[in-house]
């Protein structure tokens, strides 16, 4: 693996799952490819879309791998139809089917796919990058929104139930106090996380345009 990928920040805590991948999938310099595109004064790329380049580059080189020639545009073509919620299952087994023929391991490449999340993590703890631009993407500002108000949620409720089990006034044991914020669309009955509905970007209601 290209050592500029683990440079920064990657021997504290433990390892990023993007930072294994890329040493697995032999993709020297996409780290820092990754970082580039982020902290860019222009034409930089969201999270959400660094995520969809950092998977399809996954598929770029297990095709490689294997041997399978691609057109151009095939890749991204690819992964749609193996990702998108609004391909049809029988367009998802085709490809999967004909991925499987070269030899590919299906299961094992989705399994890889990362979330929005894990790129989130790897460029702020594994590289410390950092966007500071004041026109910050409206929904990554939100999910830090997000993130702050549960933890103080959480640190305040937490508090309030070990003062009310230490005065003896509640039994309780070792206990973990969790925030299950969740949003429901009325038009297509999804319910997200809203953590998770910030990262896609949406319900299903976009799924049918």
């Amino acid at each position: 693996m290209d050592q500029t990928d683990d440079s920064p920040a990657s021997n504290r805590g433990r390892r990023s799952k993007v930072a294994r991948l890329i040493e697995e999938y032999n993709l020297p310099g996409l780290g820092e490819e990754l970082e580039q595109l982020w902290t860019a004064e222009e034409d930089r790329r969201s999270l959400r879309e660094l995520t969809t380049y950092f998977n399809q580059q996954l598929l770029s080189q297990a095709l490689t791998d294997a041997n399978v020639q691609s057109l151009d545009g095939e890749v991204e073509n690819t992964y749609r139809l193996l990702t998108d919620d609004d391909v049809s299952t029988a367009e998802t087994t085709r490809v999967q089917r004909r991925l499987e023929r070269e030899g590919i391991d299906v299961g094992e490449l989705k399994s890889d796919f990362v979330t929005y999340q894990a790129i989130r993590n790897y460029l702020k703890d594994h590289r410390g990058a950092e966007y500071t631009q004041s026109k910050q993407d409206p929904l990554e500002r939100e999910e830090t929104n997000v993130q702050k108000l549960r933890g103080r949620m959480v640190s305040v409720i937490q508090g309030n139930i070990e003062q009310l089990r230490d005065s003896d006034e509640l039994t309780l044991g070792e206990f973990q106090t969790l925030a299950d914020i969740r949003i429901v669309c009325e038009d297509c009955n999804a319910q997200f996380d809203v953590l998770e509905l910030l990262d896609r970007g949406g319900c299903h209601c976009g799924d049918k345009n």
